[in-house]
């Protein structure tokens, strides 16, 4: 197989494949949206439930859940939106760290913090 055939499939000179940022974002994205939603479920909610005896902190998930999908939309589409050469160019590979680290301190840290501000309020009332 010669070395052009090798690249067009997608590998790079030491014959591994070459890492696709979009492809690799759109991961993140995926689950980065599943732990915050498990986080949401299995913490804030269960910190509502035990100041508000009713339907409110399921409602509260739904909206919390959906709120945060147009914040991963935009992680997603800042990368979907890339060349075929860009996706593959290691120069981009700081952007993309800080992208997902941006993107997993808000996955896992607004739950943590909403956990935190119900159980303050709650204690508080």
């Amino acid at each position: 197989m010669s070395e052009l055939s090798h690249r067009r499939e997608g590998a790079d000179h030491s014959g591994s494949k070459a890492r696709d940022w979009r492809k690799a974002m759109s991961d993140h994205v995926a689950y980065a949206l599943l732990v915050y939603t498990g986080l949401q479920i299995f913490l804030t909610v269960k910190a509502m439930s035990e100041g508000i005896s009713s339907i409110f902190p399921y409602v509260a998930l739904v909206i919390l859940v959906a709120a945060i999908i147009p914040a991963c939309r935009w992680f997603e589409r800042r990368w979907t939106g890339i060349s075929d050469e860009a996706a593959s160019d290691e120069a981009y590979a700081g952007a993309f760290r800080r992208d997902t680290i941006m993107l997993w301190l808000m996955a896992i840290g607004l739950p943590l913090a909403l956990t935190g501000l119900c159980k303050a309020i709650f204690a508080v009332i």
